[in-house]
């Protein structure tokens, strides 16, 4: 049907005689109260007609055969083609294969990014997908059944079971840290209040509680984490009476009432080698990019993928009893023995305690992050009077490091003589290793992969190589990955891009530079670790768009 000349869905409805005009009219009503229902699934909930003629008679509107899908409809194991978060994510359901195609039912046909990471998915697998629609309460109904019987369902249950505020809070926060959450978010919303956990850096519903506990709820988190009671602003608290678990609390007012997220910080644990968190280079490496003295390295990445962890390594790393190294913190998340450790309060910030640790004798000084001028300029100044210094910075990749740094007011001459080494990195999803499938690269695939080889002159083995599918078990949430790996680039500031950055070079200029020495950007690191197994194309995609 061409659509230009499409009618309205509920006018096309009314001439087929499907629906009367009042149904369509009683529809919009509710239409305006859930804007993000669409109007056959209001009409579908309001049971004005025959839901299977409803369905298919939206489809020969929209050009897409409609469908009442039941669970004796899908004929195959859905959780082998896709995992439960990216079926819930995409409101699709794989439901049967025939000669070569996938049946998948949509329950939006619109939507055409959901219909491309559908049709990619299935085609790595091989498979040409052929679209049906179906009405969204029918595709949430049956993927609830599917989480019924995994984790989630059992976070879900333990939840809903407690009556009490104390003993729902607490058992919010612990199934929390046993599912190996970093932040649990609890947000009130017009009828109830949801609770999320963020596992590997994505956000899951584990359940949602009746509007009703809402000031009780509050009240308990207020009153644990040592926040005011009365005010509604802003604030920032700490929970410490779990024993394993520093957290942190913020509490935000939106429109239905106060919205609290818990950053799940675990005490003494232990740091991983930097190698371990998927450091590409050798140690000897590793050893020329970072073991110097009158210089500063900088950790650069979007928030939340890794840097602080990074710094921990690298601390580790260079831990030593002849060298002493103060760190300036906000908060200290992990606590190593032979560091002077700094946190910062309200009453100071880093800059403030950079000017006193350089009073304290130092060899190495970690700064958590360089947020303004004043804080640049004496790290840098650090940096130049025999100190070494490790900072993090907001920004996309290691070259706009020095862009950032120049918006912050440091002059190139300081950059070009002080800053060594910037690293950038990125969180992927590791596949998990109980339930991945392995298959050969699709062909789209290995020209993905050839043109990234092409742009950077770097060669990868991909003759005989496997690539492994996300599934989908208990152990992993049914996602199909289970932990993060980070994937990284180093750039080393040698005497050719010092005299460019002195120049005031763009950063086009110094990355162009940089390519042709020793610098690799995140996606060759990316492509290595998916040939290795670690991770698939599709996260690797999902994180830095290689395709």
């Amino acid at each position: 049907m061409d659509v230009r000349k499409r009618q309205p869905v509920g006018i096309e409805l009314v001439k087929r005689g499907i629906v009367t005009e009042e149904d369509v009219n009683n529809a919009l009503i509710e239409q305006r109260k859930n804007p993000n229902k669409k109007l056959g699934e209001i009409l579908y909930q309001m049971n004005v007609c025959n839901p299977r003629d409803l369905i298919q008679t939206i489809g020969e509107i929209v050009g897409i055969r409609g469908i009442i899908l039941t669970q004796e409809s899908i004929k195959i194991d859905v959780l082998s083609y896709i995992s439960i978060e990216m079926a819930k994510r995409n409101k699709v359901i794989p439901f049967d294969i025939e000669n070569g195609k996938i049946k998948v039912c949509f329950s939006d046909n619109t939507n055409s990014r959901n219909y491309e990471a559908i049709r990619l998915l299935m085609l790595n697998k091989g498979l040409i997908i052929e679209p049906y629609l179906t009405f969204s309460s029918i595709i949430d109904s049956i993927l609830n059944s599917f989480g019924a019987n995994n984790e989630e369902g059992e976070i879900v249950q333990k939840i809903g079971s407690e009556d009490n505020t104390t003993e729902i809070v607490d058992s919010i926060i612990r199934t929390g840290m046993q599912s190996r959450a970093s932040d649990i978010h609890i947000e009130p919303e017009r009828n109830e209040i949801r609770v999320r956990y963020r596992i590997d850096g994505e956000l899951f519903t584990a359940t949602t509680i009746p509007i009703e506990k809402l000031p009780q709820i509050i009240g308990r988190l207020k009153a644990i984490s040592n926040m005011h009671q009365e005010k509604q602003e802003s604030q920032d608290g700490r929970i410490l009476q779990y024993q394993d678990y520093n957290i942190r609390v913020s509490s935000q007012k939106n429109v239905y009432g106060e919205k609290f997220v818990l950053r799940l910080l675990k005490k003494n644990s232990n740091v991983k080698s930097i190698f371990e968190l998927g450091y590409p280079g050798t140690e000897k490496e590793l050893n020329k990019s970072i073991n110097k003295r009158n210089s500063i390295t900088i950790i650069a990445a979007p928030t939340g993928e890794g840097k602080t962890t990074t710094l921990y390594s690298i601390m580790d790393y260079l831990n030593k009893p002849e060298i002493n190294i103060t760190t300036i913190e906000d908060p200290v998340e992990i606590r190593i023995d032979g560091l002077n450790q700094i946190e910062i309060d309200a009453r100071s910030t880093f800059s403030d305690n950079l000017r006193t640790v350089l009073r304290q004798d130092p060899d190495i000084i970690l700064v958590g992050e360089i947020r303004d001028r004043e804080t640049a300029e004496i790290a840098v100044q650090a940096g130049q009077t025999g100190h070494y210094v490790l900072s993090t910075i907001h920004t996309i990749d290691a070259v706009e490091v020095i862009t950032r740094l120049r918006k912050l007011g440091v002059a190139d001459y300081d950059i070009a003589s002080t800053l060594a080494t910037s690293i950038s990195e990125r969180l992927v999803r590791k596949l998990c290793p109980d339930c991945k499938k392995e298959r050969p690269f699709t062909e789209e695939e290995k020209e993905v992969i050839k043109k990234i080889s092409q742009k950077y002159g770097v060669e990868f083995d991909i003759k005989n190589a496997k690539t492994y599918d996300a599934v989908g078990c208990k152990k992993c949430h049914n996602t199909g990955y289970y932990d993060r790996i980070g994937i990284f680039e180093v750039l080393d500031i040698n005497d050719e891009l010092k005299e460019l950055i002195m120049s005031g070079a763009s950063s086009i200029e110094v990355r162009k530079a940089a390519l042709k020495g020793n610098y690799k950007p995140l996606c060759i690191d990316g492509i290595n670790k998916v040939l290795s197994g670690l991770t698939n194309l599709e996260e690797l995609n999902r994180k830095i768009l290689i395709f």
